[in-house]
């Protein structure tokens, strides 16, 4: 029998994938665009028929779902990480709750959706657009993710975007673990089932 969580452990993939790459160019003002590019181009795909294609398939999230089974396994070697997975599911709430934020964010992504196909999602141009629409729309709602780092890099405005561009990348994980019906009562009962289907796509 397919496991429950095979899907919303996807999502969680995709969200801790978003929330290393935050927390790397937070640091070293670089993002490692393998890494970075399916979950920026996760935000375009809203209608993708399955968990797997929001990011490009399975391979596409291996980062992710390393990060997770070191989580799930007591592992994990970033405790800022987790922090950041938990503000983010709780804002994601938020937004899912406001639906002129909800319509202005789809609006602003139709609107960006051309340019990141022509030239991709990780170019420069398109980072800045999604930071923007961030910055103009999600980061308004309480809770605020605070991102911590190197003060040099979080002072330069394409590391800012990018930040932002990554930060909305990790909300629309969030929302789609929580269209998957996930929980945070899955962390707390569901631990040892969630691992097993995050072992499950890393084999």
């Amino acid at each position: 029998m397919e496991n429950p969580h095979s899907d919303r452990v996807l999502a969680l993939a995709g969200l801790a994938q978003s929330l290393q790459q935050v927390r790397r160019i937070a640091e070293t003002g670089h993002s490692d665009t393998g890494a970075a590019q399916p979950v920026l181009d996760s935000v375009f795909r809203i209608d993708a028929p399955s968990a797997a294609a929001v990011y490009g398939g399975v391979p596409a999230l291996a980062p992710g779902l390393r990060l997770l089974d070191a989580y799930l396994s007591s592992r994990a070697d970033d405790p800022l990480l987790p922090r950041l997975g938990l503000a983010t599911v709780q804002l994601e709430r938020r937004f899912s709750s406001e639906p002129a934020t909800l319509q202005a964010v789809a609006t602003g992504l139709s609107a960006i959706a051309p340019r990141a196909l022509e030239l991709g999602s990780t170019h420069p141009e398109v980072l800045s657009a999604l930071g923007t629409l961030y910055a103009d729309t999600i980061s308004h709602l309480r809770p605020r993710i605070m991102v911590q780092g190197n003060p040099h890099y979080l002072g330069q405005a394409g590391v800012v975007s990018e930040i932002r561009a990554l930060l909305l990348a990790a909300v629309r994980s969030a929302m789609l673990w929580r269209q998957l019906g996930g929980s945070q009562w899955h962390f707390l009962l569901a631990r040892k089932a969630m691992a097993d289907a995050v072992r499950a796509h890393r084999n």
